[in-house]
């Protein structure tokens, strides 16, 4: 019960673009979940289906074989790569939802500051809510820099798999 307080304190604190930041970064590590689970499941299942087809074809050098490799390997690694953009673009959008949201809180600020000719206290709560959601952007951004670090090491292991299991008999 305490944590949840303390969460509503956070999310009071740091203004409404903190529910923006909360609801990108949930976005953005559901869609690294479903690519890990992905890459552990289905797409070893493509691989195999791949795999069966290739050794299932008589013939493997000509140039039609090698056409047939190639689309093999583009079908399995676009079905590997889908999502990855997007998981990008919300890593590059959450430090702006933080940056939007020091706007606001010093817009806050300058607004006690107008009111109240500079009391302190009043300006403190703006003040948090500028600093607040700049930390979660930068927070969320970084966990995410890292998954995809290790998303995209992974997706490519697995593209250099594929194309070592298809190879071309000669």
């Amino acid at each position: 019960m305490e944590i949840l307080i303390a969460i509503r304190t956070f999310f009071e604190a740091g203004g409404d673009v903190l529910y923006l930041i909360a609801l990108a970064t949930f976005c953005m590590w559901a869609l690294i979940f479903e690519r890990l689970w992905f890459i552990r499941t289905e797409h070893q299942e493509d691989l195999q289906e791949a795999l069966t087809y290739w050794r299932g074809r008589n013939e493997r050098s000509s140039w039609n074989a090698q056409m047939m490799r190639q689309r093999l390997i583009s079908e399995v690694n676009l079905r590997l790569t889908q999502n990855i953009g997007f998981i990008k673009t919300l890593i590059s959008l959450l430090p702006l939802l933080g940056l939007l949201g020091t706007v606001t809180g010093m817009v806050q600020v300058f607004e006690a500051m107008t009111y109240s000719g500079g009391n302190a206290r009043s300006m403190a709560a703006g003040v948090s809510a500028a600093t607040i959601p700049t930390m979660s952007g930068m927070v969320a951004t970084l966990s995410g820099v890292l998954a995809n670090t290790f998303l995209g090491s992974k997706v490519s292991a697995e593209e250099i798999h594929l194309e070592d299991m298809i190879a071309i008999d000669h």
